[in-house]
């Protein structure tokens, strides 16, 4: 069982869908007690690479959980399963 889970949220400015993903991560991170970041993908020529058509991604501790849409129950459910 990890000690901690975090959530990262990988989007680019003026990015709506980041908007979205951002709003369900912040509020499931907070009811969940997990930490959460947000890595801008323009910033690292491999995450534009790697992400570009997929924004926005969710991990979790670095493994890739969803991309273009945030299901707030599945997201839920994933950080339940590592606990």
């Amino acid at each position: 069982m990890p000690d901690e889970i975090m959530i990262t949220l990988l989007g680019k400015p003026g990015c709506h869908l980041c908007d979205d993903a951002r709003a369900v991560i912040e509020r499931v991170a907070g009811d969940l007690d997990v930490g959460w970041e947000e890595r801008d993908i323009t910033r690292s020529e491999r995450d534009t690479e790697q992400y570009w058509e997929q924004i926005p991604v969710t991990l979790i501790n670095g493994v890739q959980h969803d991309f273009w849409r945030v299901d707030e129950g599945r997201l839920r459910a994933a950080i339940a399963e590592l606990r």
